[in-house]
């Protein structure tokens, strides 16, 4: 199973600018590697999806259609798994003369909200454990991540291993090895249980804060998982929404959406510092999570739910 660990980037306290009513960091303008840190670390772990949610594509698709692929893909999409067609296609793209270097510049280009980056690095000033749970690869997420300059945000990533091999060629394989040992979860494809790494993830923080973020069906099962007192956040109109609005009252944790990265951005930072201030006021009183249940949703789409079955205990 694929994690890896990275070294913390650090700031100095005194080179952030802090709004007057807020503690969220201007970090475009003091964001620099090699400092001394002396944030207080907060009790919350965000965990993000990579495709259309970090980036705004699908790493996979992006790399086939840029590379002039995209006709043997659909043509072999319906004969085999999809880990193992991503692995013959970078054996075509190989094969065709295409090197490392040329997925990686194609990698750099992807499309990504101008938001994004300086939400992950706030949050990750703020003392937030940043990880990644995906079902992109390794290779493309590491790549990606370097080029933005967020690599070392990220304490862990999870996702499908993909290394360059002794020929200089990409391969990719299955988080899950489906055929010795299937997950055996009906919710999620056969290479990949996001709920699973969830619950190992809960399993390593104790009692610290939840927040997860994804836009794909993948992402239903570890929204499942998430406990009272932890966050969702769907990526209003994909799957992932459309999964949750069938029966919100399935999911424990409270449910913010967000449609692109100025939205991610406000919510994310918006939890984390409420968050951080209940911790620094624990002893008044907080909002029930009952209370705040699905609060971003509007009264005439919450009644527009059909009806909702019982919780199983």
């Amino acid at each position: 199973m694929p994690i890896t660990t990275y070294k913390f980037w650090t700031v100095s306290l005194l080179s952030m600018h802090f709004s007057p009513s807020s503690r969220f960091v201007d970090v475009d303008s003091w964001y620099r590697e090699g400092e001394e840190i002396s944030v207080h670390m907060a009790g919350i772990v965000v965990v993000f999806d990579f495709d259309k949610t970090i980036i705004d594509c699908d790493s996979d698709n992006w790399v086939v259609d840029e590379l002039g692929f995209t006709d043997l893909f659909n043509q072999l999409l319906p004969t085999m798994p999809w880990n193992t067609l991503m692995d013959t296609i970078m054996e075509e793209i190989h094969s065709k003369g295409n090197t490392i270097g040329d997925i990686a510049e194609v990698l750099n280009c992807v499309p990504i909200h101008p938001r994004i980056v300086p939400a992950i690095r706030t949050a990750h000033a703020l003392g937030c454990e940043l990880r990644i749970v995906s079902d992109a690869n390794l290779f493309f997420i590491e790549t990606i991540l370097r080029h933005l300059r967020i690599e070392e945000c990220f304490s862990e990533i999870n996702t499908n291993p993909g290394y360059v091999d002794g020929k200089g060629r990409l391969r990719i394989s299955p988080y899950h090895d489906f055929h010795r040992a299937p997950h055996g979860c009906p919710l999620c494809p056969p290479n990949m249980c996001k709920g699973a790494v969830i619950e190992r993830i809960q399993g390593q923080i104790s009692n610290k804060k939840l927040i997860y973020l994804g836009d794909g069906s993948g992402d239903y099962c570890p929204s499942l998982k998430l406990g009272h007192g932890d966050y969702v956040m769907p990526r209003k109109g994909f799957p992932v929404w459309d999964l949750i609005c069938k029966n919100p009252l399935l999911v424990k944790a409270e449910i913010h959406e967000w449609t692109d990265g100025e939205g991610l951005e406000r919510t994310l930072l918006r939890l984390i510092d409420r968050i951080m201030s209940e911790e620094d006021n624990s002893d008044g009183s907080l909002v029930s999570a009952a209370d705040c249940k699905f609060e971003t949703i509007s009264m005439a789409a919450h009644e527009a739910f059909p009806p909702v079955l019982p919780v199983p205990q």
